[in-house]
């Protein structure tokens, strides 16, 4: 009992602390926030760099957005804003640091979870830092309106719990045969094994949206043919940019140093469909939920 009263006002405080830093974010649309998990079956597609542009035009139409970054080996999103953190995940979960203490603000206030090797462990975690970190997450519903998954790529347990715990699933896809395989692959694992049924695809890297919906048709028979009932919604691609590279070396999104590039057009109609989208029926929506469901997808794992 003593415990558990300590960590909820460790938690009261960290929730005070972040409408504190944050006091013209305060109100809020009366909507739990959004999950959504990026993922690809393969590296190389341009998946941190969409997330990271993502997050850039939801908070430039108005919303709160964070961004987990859940690459555990190979972390990057930092990269993507020019930041550089000194506190992860890791520390939250070992009692160090608050959530709020962790996160960074990027550009024009996206905030950022660092990944850390925390998430790793979660199935080993005390019921005391279960409670700590549920709690910690819960505390954002005032503050935040999307939650951005950055997984790692492949078909990792870690990767395919957290897509497995998001609303919703974005997976990337070029036109190289081996990232349509591997995409498949990924969808195939979630859907026999996890009963996962529906993926929203978004092609990158490609000429057109004839070369797109090429892909798109790709999956979407091999899915029909394999794998019964489920269901990969398209949701758009992203041209070829050149812009895209230069702003990465510049360790910017592309949507902020050139904003008027095809890419950033396209990222722009992505992210105003994103807030149409349907929610998840089994879920009440809040950010504590989602974790929850994650830590016990690892523990069914």
């Amino acid at each position: 009992m003593d415990q558990a009263s300590s960590l909820r006002k460790m938690v009261n405080k960290s929730a005070a602390r972040i409408k504190k830093e944050n006091p013209a974010r305060r109100q809020t649309s009366g909507r739990p926030p959004r999950v959504i998990s990026v993922t690809s079956g393969k590296g190389g597609v341009g998946k941190t760099n969409i997330v990271g542009n993502l997050a850039m035009a939801l908070t430039r139409l108005g919303h709160r957005v964070l961004v987990m970054d859940a690459d555990l080996g190979l972390a990057n999103i930092d990269i993507i804003f020019g930041v550089h953190p000194t506190h992860n995940i890791g520390h939250v979960i070992n009692g160090e640091k608050s959530l709020s203490e962790i996160i960074m603000e990027g550009p024009q206030g996206i905030r950022i979870i660092p990944a850390g090797s925390g998430f790793v462990n979660l199935t080993r975690l005390s019921e005391g830092q279960k409670l700590s970190l549920l709690s910690e997450f819960e505390a954002l519903d005032d503050v935040l309106d999307f939650l951005l998954i950055d997984t790692s790529a492949g078909i990792s347990e870690n990767v395919l719990y957290f897509n497995l715990a998001a609303d919703d699933c974005i997976i990337i896809a070029t036109s190289e045969p081996t990232s349509i395989t591997d995409a498949y692959a990924m969808m195939k694992v979630m859907a026999l094994e996890y009963g996962m049924k529906h993926f929203k695809l978004l092609v990158n890297m490609v000429a057109d949206e004839r070369e797109a919906k090429s892909v798109y048709m790709n999956l979407s028979q091999a899915s029909d043919r394999f794998l019964n009932g489920v269901v990969i919604e398209y949701v758009g691609y992203i041209p070829s940019d050149e812009y895209v590279k230069k702003a990465v070396r510049k360790r910017k999104p592309v949507l902020e140093l050139y904003p008027s590039t095809a890419a950033s057009k396209h990222i722009t109609k992505l992210a105003k469909s994103m807030l149409e989208w349907s929610r998840r029926t089994d879920t009440d929506g809040n950010l504590k939920f989602f974790l929850k469901r994650y830590i016990e997808y690892r523990a069914v794992g």
